[in-house]
């Protein structure tokens, strides 16, 4: 295996996913950072501002910022971490779950389409592929029911 090959095929795949993404959201009030902003609270409850920039690679007064425009929106809320007054915590609002899982459905439909045009054979292989792609990066399943609802929120 060549990893520069790799490399390169997973640069046109991440283009074409990029689109998907981007279509995903078009018309929905929301930029696609505050998008992801949204993932990262729904799938890690609680986070602080703090960690938020960290795993969006942003300085933490853009993390405030963008999480004090959501807060407008009503997409995410703050609240007090217990056991300590001085912390705060993120969440996803009811209404901030109900726009991921609009999203994801777009996201799903869209790739359905595109998987549909694929053999059984390149799915399968592709399939494999992806899983161990985003473990290597980290990433973790939203898990959201078709209501909208966290599985993870209080």
């Amino acid at each position: 295996m060549d990893q520069d090959e790799l490399v390169e095929a997973l640069l046109v795949a991440s283009r074409a996913l990029v689109g998907v993404a981007a279509r995903s959201i078009a018309g929905i009030d929301v930029t696609l950072p505050q998008y992801r902003a949204l993932v990262v609270v729904g799938s890690r409850p609680g986070v602080s501002v703090g960690d938020l920039a960290a795993a969006l690679d942003i300085h933490p007064t853009t993390a405030t910022r963008m999480c004090d425009r959501l807060v407008a929106k009503r997409l995410l809320r703050r609240g007090q971490a217990p056991g300590d007054r001085r912390a705060v915590e993120l969440h996803v609002s009811a209404a901030g779950r109900r726009l991921l899982q609009r999203v994801v459905e777009r996201r799903r439909r869209d790739l359905r389409a595109i998987v549909a045009r694929m053999g059984p054979e390149e799915a399968n292989e592709g399939l494999r592929a992806l899983a161990s792609f985003a473990e290597a990066a980290g990433e973790v399943p939203l898990d959201l029911d078709p209501l909208g609802w966290s599985a993870a929120a209080p």
